[in-house]
C-alpha cells in the first residue's frame, strides 16, 4: 500500500489537484457569461472541457479514497481478517487500474494534445494495390475511433483507379483524439499476397498518414486572400439521383507554404469554404509551431518519402502475420485485430516512448 499512496500523492502533485479544481469552478462561471451560453460552439467546447476534468477529478478523488480506505483496513486488521474480505484483492486491482489511468494522462503533455484532428491518408506509389491499402487504413482509423468513442466525419475522399482510395481525409472528434492520433503519423508500410495479382505474388504497398489538430478559435494567424488559390469542383457521390450536380466541394491552396485543404462533406458551399478555411489556419499554426519550437521529431514524421526504409510501422501479412512499430519495437501476430482498429497498444508504447524522450 504504500507504493499505491506515494503513486497517488505523486501523480495528484503532478496534476496539481488544487489547480484543477480553481479551474472547473472558472469553467462553472464562464458558462454564466452571455457571450458564452450564447455561442453554440464555445459552450460545446467548454462542455467537453467541463467533462473530461471533471472525470480526472472524479478519478483522483476515487483513487485517493481507495487509498485511505486500505490503509485503515491493513492498520486495523491482521492476515487472517484481512482473508476474509473477499473483495481485498479486486479492491486493488480496480486501484491499481485507476493509478494506470492517472498514469496515462500524465502522457498527454502536447499544446494541442485535448483538440480533435484530421486524419489525412494518401495512397503511395503502386496503383490499385497501394490505394487499397490506404483505404483499409482508413477503415483501420474509422474503426479505432469507433472503439474509442470518437465522432468521425469523411471531409475528403479522391476515388482509387478501380479500388481503394487515392486520398482520404477524416475528422476525429473526442478526449485526446489528436494526442492519440498523431503517434500514427508517418509512412506505413504493408507486405501481402497482392489480391490483384493473378500470379499470387508477395508485393509491398506504403501509404502515408498525416495527423494535423482541429483548433477552434485561431486568431492570430492572418491569411491574406492573395495568398490564396480557391478552387470549387463537384463532391463525390453514389451516383444516379445522389451525384452532386453542384460545384460545392472547396480546396483552398495556400501558395506561401504549398499547404492544400478541401472539403465537400457540408451541404453548401459555403459551408465547405467556412470549414477548409478553418482546416488551413489551424494547419498554419501548427507550422509556425513547429518552426519557433523546433519540434522536428513527431511533427517532421509526415514528410518523408512514401517508400521503403522511411516506415514507422510494418503489418506483414506474408509469410508470417506480423505488425510491427519500428519507434518503439512493439510488435504483435495478432494483425486481424489490429487491422480491425486495436491500435491501442502501439500509441500508448509511443506516448510512454515521447514522455521519456522529453
Amino acid at each position: 500500500m504504500k507504493k499505491f499512496s506515494r503513486s497517488i500523492t505523486q501523480l495528484c502533485t503532478a496534476f496539481d489537484y488544487d489547480k484543477l479544481k480553481e479551474e472547473y469552478a472558472g469553467l462553472e462561471r464562464q458558462e454564466t457569461n452571455p457571450e458564452v451560453y450564447g455561442d453554440v460552439s464555445k459552450m460545446k467546447a467548454l462542455g467537453r472541457k467541463k467533462r473530461e476534468l471533471s472525470d480526472l477529478l472524479k478519478l483522483l478523488d476515487d483513487a485517493r479514497g481507495s487509498v485511505d480506505y486500505f490503509n485503515e483496513l491493513f492498520s486495523t486488521c491482521d492476515d487472517q481478517t484481512i482473508e476474509e474480505f473477499g473483495d481485498v484483492a479486486a479492491g486493488l486491482k480496480d486501484l491499481a487500474e485507476k493509478v494506470n489511468k492517472l498514469y496515462m494522462q500524465t502522457l498527454y503533455t502536447g499544446k494541442w494534445d485535448d483538440c480533435d484532428c484530421l486524419i489525412d491518408i494518401h495512397a503511395g506509389a503502386g496503383g490499385e494495390e497501394a490505394q487499397d491499402w490506404a483505404e483499409m487504413l482508413s477503415r483501420m482509423y474509422l474503426r479505432y475511433a469507433d472503439i474509442m468513442g470518437y465522432e468521425t466525419q469523411i471531409v475528403d475522399k479522391l476515388a482509387g483507379d478501380g479500388a481503394g482510395v487515392r486520398s482520404i481525409c477524416i475528422s476525429v472528434s473526442g478526449e485526446h483524439a489528436y494526442g492519440n492520433l498523431i503517434n500514427e503519423k508517418g509512412v506505413h508500410r504493408l507486405v501481402r499476397i497482392s489480391p490483384f495479382d493473378a500470379n499470387k505474388r508477395r508485393h509491398t504497398s506504403f501509404a502515408s498518414v498525416d495527423v494535423s489538430p482541429i483548433i477552434d478559435e485561431v486568431s492570430d494567424v492572418e491569411i491574406k486572400p492573395e495568398e490564396l488559390k480557391i478552387d470549387t469542383y463537384r463532391s463525390g457521390g453514389a451516383g444516379g439521383q445522389h451525384v452532386n450536380k453542384t460545384e460545392s466541394a472547396v480546396r483552398i491552396t495556400h501558395i506561401p507554404t504549398g499547404i492544400v485543404v478541401q472539403c465537400q462533406n457540408e451541404r453548401s458551399q459555403l459551408q465547405n469554404k467556412e470549414f477548409a478555411m478553418k482546416m488551413l489556419k489551424s494547419k498554419l499554426l501548427e507550422l509556425r509551431e513547429e518552426e519557433k519550437e523546433k519540434e522536428k521529431s513527431l511533427l517532421k514524421s509526415g514528410d518523408k518519402k512514401i517508400e521503403w526504409g522511411s516506415q514507422i510501422r510494418s503489418y506483414v501479412l506474408h509469410p508470417y502475420n506480423m505488425v510491427k512499430d519500428h519507434r518503439t519495437n512493439y510488435e504483435t501476430s495478432n494483425t486481424g485485430a489490429v487491422l480491425d482498429g486495436k491500435i491501442d497498444d502501439f500509441i500508448v508504447a509511443n506516448l510512454i516512448l515521447n514522455s521519456k524522450n522529453q
